[in-house]
């Protein structure tokens, strides 16, 4: 298993899981994303990695029908991203990414992989689910912020960040600084 697979397949299955225990109304629930559902989270998730890594050469074949359901077109789209990032040779394919020189595995990862820990907690949050962080997803978000630098609020990546007490919790200023509220 490569890194890249290892880091995917640690975001990925409390992701599944969560979506697994979805209830049927849960999916038209607004999210904390203004202006999607929690299913339009999930569309997005898989919309965005298939965007990347059709654009670096691998077939993931078609896509997955997340309007019809939204755990289904997860599943299948997460098998088919670990099998493309267990692969040596995607992971190792480099290109110029919008930070210079990289890999698709490390951007994989410093994108991807981030942005599929953040969206679990905004699905979570749309279902009424728990959604808390571990201390290594908080760590994985902080460095994910942490590598973006001023891009992190660039339009389409997250909000401006919000402003909360000195003595907040570390989940609660992690999520201020992604523009979201504990």
């Amino acid at each position: 298993m490569t890194s890249t697979a290892a880091s995917f397949q640690a975001a990925e299955r409390p992701f599944t899981a969560l979506l697994d225990a979805v209830p049927p109304a849960g999916w038209a629930r607004p999210s904390p994303c203004e202006g999607w559902t929690a299913a339009d989270v999930v569309g997005h998730v898989v919309g965005t990695q298939r965007d990347f890594l059709t654009t670096h050469g691998v077939d993931l074949g078609e896509a997955p029908d997340v309007a019809a359901d939204p755990a289904t077109a997860w599943r299948e789209h997460a098998k088919r991203v670990a099998e493309a990032v267990s692969d040596e040779a995607v992971a190792a394919r480099e290109f110029d990414g919008h930070f210079g020189p990289t890999t698709v595995g490390a951007a994989f990862v410093q994108f991807y992989v981030w942005d599929l820990v953040v969206h679990r907690w905004d699905v979570a949050r749309a279902v009424d689910a728990d959604a808390a962080f571990t201390d290594e997803e908080l760590d994985r978000v902080e460095a994910g912020a942490d590598g973006f630098g001023p891009a992190l609020h660039m339009d389409g990546i997250c909000r401006p960040a919000l402003d909360v007490p000195g003595d907040a919790d570390r989940p609660t200023r992690v999520l201020a600084r992604l523009g979201r509220s504990a």
